[in-house]
């Protein structure tokens, strides 16, 4: 009987409890929701009007990536995936399209937190934190074929080693540029921004621009999604969280390798990993879709390297050595720096949900910029990260003015706004690669 009269109790100080109260897991989670996209939901909710997807899915410029909001709300995904796109808006009023009966409602109605969200995007789009700088762009690329230039000028007066160092580097500076490139963040026009994309991708990195923007949206639209995030996807080689077991790449984990995979990341798992891009993947998906100018735009980088090397003494085995090294600089730079920022967070399971504000707020987290703003060169304004997934249309450099008012956002709702040091969160990033790899060989 006693305990009978204290449900009530107990129920009532739950609901008093601030936002922020973590006195249960249940408690944490409850802005999780059990909507799961299914392949028969034929629309997609958008600013109020469902919008038949199924004939519109194949020829969707984003690919596959619609079938995630299936019979769910995609408004804050398509402002953010197209807000400079003037093409998106003509190709949502050609489907045909229905206003929602009220029994739905948009994340904006129900959530005070995305309500808010979306005031504070607007104030700061009329402010001009969305308007980009050509003076920025020309420094930007001014940086990378500098760096190149000094790269192969090293190279040739017999300093190999620093000459290497730094062509690796400036191809992780290329991946940088063209990511923003690849969010039409860069100069804001999308038919100059996704050319320099391919050029910086293809003939920086090697990679397909095209394939990338494919695989990079899926990420923003779930991230740290089990099954949809594709940047959980990278068994065999590695293991960012252990339940990843047993989704969509089930049977492909090799015990042993995992176990030693925080140990592998840096010295080995990078470079394959980004061998496998430049020599099939990427290729692969550019003769597949006909992008013969991506192709040519990778041909230009092994034809300069291979032009340069061989024109030096080195013998082909140290140009070999010394192609595998220029790539494991890049590879390196580039992935450890985006491992810090979401592999060791949380995951959502593939029949769960979140607002397209509590995944950044959940599943991101910041770097802070260190002493003299280092952080800020070295990952080129993305150590805002999530600043980045809120608004990943938004000029990176704008990150860091903005970043106050998003936690001043986050604080009003109790939201944790997640920033660590440069170095204690790559040693997290470690530490979860080691745990995992634990887990995963031990049970």
């Amino acid at each position: 009987k006693k305990l009978k009269n204290a449900v009530p109790l107990i129920l009532n100080a739950c609901e008093k409890m601030p936002p922020n109260a973590e006195a249960t897991g249940m408690r944490q989670r409850s802005h999780i929701s059990k909507k799961v996209a299914e392949p028969n939901d034929e629309e997609v909710l958008i600013k109020g009007r469902w919008y038949a997807v199924n004939d519109f899915v194949k020829r969707h410029p984003g690919g596959r990536i619609l079938n995630f909001y299936r019979g769910k709300d995609a408004s804050e995904a398509y402002t953010e995936f197209h807000v400079r796109s003037v093409k998106a808006d003509k190709m949502l009023k050609s489907l045909k399209s229905r206003p929602d009966d009220g029994r739905n409602k948009v994340a904006s109605e129900v959530d005070p937190l995305t309500t808010d969200f979306n005031e504070l995007r607007e104030q700061l789009k009329a402010e001009g934190f969305f308007d980009t700088s050509m003076t920025h762009v020309a420094y930007r690329l001014a940086e990378v074929v500098a760096m190149h230039a000094a790269g192969f000028w090293l190279i040739a007066q017999g300093w190999p080693v620093l000459g290497l160092l730094m062509l690796g580097v400036v191809q992780g500076r290329c991946g940088w540029l063209m990511h923003e490139g690849g969010h039409h963040s860069l100069t804001g026009n999308i038919s100059i921004d996704i050319p320099l994309q391919v050029v910086l991708y293809g003939v920086g990195c090697g990679m397909s621009a095209a394939f990338w923007r494919n695989q990079h949206n899926k990420h923003h639209a779930t991230p740290q999604k089990i099954d949809h995030d594709v940047d959980l996807d990278t068994l065999p080689l590695v293991m960012f969280n252990i339940t990843v077991k047993d989704g969509k790449q089930k049977g492909m984990m090799n015990k042993s390798w995992i176990r030693l995979q925080a140990y592998l990341f840096t010295p080995v798992s990078v470079l394959l990993v980004s061998l496998g891009w430049q020599f099939f993947l990427h290729p692969r998906h550019s003769f597949r879709t006909g992008r013969y100018h991506e192709l040519a735009s990778m041909a230009v980088r092994f034809v300069v390297m291979s032009h340069f090397l061989l024109n030096t003494d080195y013998g082909t085995g140290n140009i070999v050595l010394a192609y595998l090294f220029y790539v494991w600089v890049g590879s390196a730079y580039i992935f450890l720096n985006f491992a810090v920022s979401h592999t060791h967070k949380p995951v959502i399971q593939p029949d769960e949900d979140v607002s397209w504000v509590r995944y950044a707020s959940d599943h991101t987290m910041n770097v802070n910029p260190g002493p003299f703003g280092w952080v800020n060169w070295w990952m080129s304004f993305l150590n805002y990260q999530i600043e980045h997934h809120l608004f990943p249309s938004m000029p990176q450099f704008r990150h860091p003015e903005v970043s106050p008012r998003v936690r001043a956002l986050f604080e009003k709702h109790g939201v944790d706004y997640d920033s660590r040091d440069y170095f204690p969160a790559m040693y997290d990033t470690f530490k979860n690669l080691d745990n995992v790899g634990k887990e995963a060989f031990y049970g």
